[in-house]
């Protein structure tokens, strides 16, 4: 049974920084890209990043270029999104999924395309 499970969310200032993190069990780590999304409150489940199989490449929504950061581990199955100079705009739920593509397309990365998903970790932004 695969389970992906995300940790290190909360409240932080403006300005400030996060790193969240995705445990993933009962599948081959390296068979799958990883990603994250995140869901604000009313609005749809939007990508974030995504990193590719062995972590030598990694893709990012423009909104969170040169602010976020996503990198794998291989040694303990877990993907990270390191998020700073955060911005009220950033509150929201942050899903993690597991891929078996990855593209560096942004039209690729819906919901619908994802193989598996975490619950979730709330990550809240105050200006």
């Amino acid at each position: 049974q695969v389970q992906l499970e995300e940790s290190g969310g909360g409240l932080v200032q403006a300005g400030g920084s996060l790193r969240l993190s995705c445990a993933a069990s009962g599948l081959t780590f390296s068979d799958y890209a990883m990603d994250w999304f995140r869901q604000a409150p009313g609005k749809e489940r939007e990508f974030v990043a995504a990193i590719s199989w062995s972590g030598s490449s990694t893709f990012y929504t423009d909104s969170v270029k040169g602010r976020f950061s996503i990198y794998r581990d291989a040694t303990n199955n877990t993907v990270y999104l390191q998020m700073n100079s955060l911005k009220p705009e950033d509150t929201a739920l942050y899903y993690c999924a597991a891929d078996e593509n990855y593209y560096t397309d942004r039209n690729y990365y819906t919901p619908a395309a994802m193989d598996y998903w975490g619950k979730g970790t709330p990550v809240t932004v105050s200006s």
